[in-house]
């Protein structure tokens, strides 16, 4: 049995569920609105604080679908009670990112500056309390969505192996290499 779907998902006060026709979920709280249309063999039901997901029978795709739209519903209700955040920090010598008027601008050791519009729902920011322009923080309610984004950022200028420069995650590891030694 899925051990993903078998657990409730808790909802807060603050949250209200809805489940409408077709098994159209929409979630609400405090940080935004997010809607889902689950699968229709998958039965909803709301009770006592708790959505629980129950699948039909024992195949291999009802308790695939069990898991995937519980693990789901579960995104949807922790983004829009708290929301997601990843940090992103640009390492290198004349790197930096500047936010202005809604757009990110990237210095990454190319010839020429790199834009970067948010997509709707998604909050960038550039810290600079830690010292430089060099943390970017996406915030936004969909998991997937802020991901995404921080993972496009990423791929603007990835972190190499020698020098370490380039656009890396906060808690990311970059594995060092060693340059070449001159031969006598």
């Amino acid at each position: 049995m899925s051990r993903v779907g078998k657990s409730p998902i808790p909802v807060s006060k603050q949250v209200t569920v809805n489940i409408g026709s077709n098994n159209l979920v929409t979630v609400k709280g405090p940080k935004g609105e997010q809607s889902l249309q689950v699968d229709p063999d998958i039965a909803l039901k709301l009770e006592e604080g708790e959505l629980v997901l129950t699948r039909p029978t024992e195949q291999k795709r009802h308790k695939a679908m069990h898991g995937l739209y519980r693990s789901l519903l579960d995104n949807m209700v922790v983004g829009v009670t708290d929301g997601f955040k990843k940090e992103l920090e640009v390492i290198g010598v004349g790197f930096r990112a500047i936010m202005a008027d809604g757009v990110l601008e990237l210095a990454l050791g190319y010839s020429h500056p790199i834009y970067f519009v948010a997509p709707e729902g998604i909050d960038i920011s550039v810290d600079t309390k830690r010292g430089k322009n060099t943390f970017i923080v996406v915030e936004g309610v969909d998991k997937q969505m802020v991901g995404q984004v921080a993972a496009k950022i990423r791929s603007l200028r990835p972190p190499e192996p020698y020098k370490g420069k380039g656009v890396r995650y906060t808690d990311e590891f970059v594995r060092r290499k060693a340059g070449k030694t001159a031969a006598r």
